[in-house]
């Protein structure tokens, strides 16, 4: 016997339903994130990944390939063209290490020295094109964060 009561009862969300899936929304919030990115970053010649490399140096730099590529969360393989393109460009130089002539160091130039004051701008302009407090993106990046942190390993 059928109640009216059950006739209405929402019905269990679907588990394996695409829009409840986490791994949908960090890919496509990754893609579209990313491609938010592509016109910020074309008037400083740089792709995103390049950006990445840039953003570690401005951190830290001269730093070894090995580690900047473990600061990126990357195979020194995969980071190789990348820092080829920015050497190209005359953002930074590769050089053997003075300490150990197996480690290859990269270094910023000037001109990608320089070029950090123009990249001051893209934080802001990023959370006004998401539309998000900065209080906001700081929670998200923390959850990220511990995505990260569970997934490593």
């Amino acid at each position: 016997m059928t109640t009216e009561i059950d006739e209405q009862a929402p019905a269990a969300p679907d588990p394996l339903a695409l829009e409840n899936q986490v791994c949908y929304a960090l890919a496509v919030a990754a893609r579209n994130v990313v491609a938010l990115y592509r016109p910020i970053l074309e008037p400083l010649g740089l792709t995103h990944p390049q950006y990445l490399v840039m953003l570690a140096l401005w951190e830290q730099s001269p730093r070894s390939v090995r580690g900047l590529a473990s600061a990126l969360s990357l195979e020194p393989a995969t980071l190789s063209p990348l820092l080829k393109r920015l050497e190209a460009a005359g953002l930074l130089t590769r050089s053997r290490s003075a300490s150990d002539e197996r480690m290859l160091d990269v270094a910023l130039t000037e001109k990608g020295r320089v070029l950090r004051a123009t990249a001051e701008t893209i934080p802001p302009r990023v959370a006004a094109a998401l539309d998000m407090s900065v209080p906001e993106l700081q929670q998200l990046r923390g959850v990220l964060h511990r995505v990260i942190a569970a997934t490593v390993g």
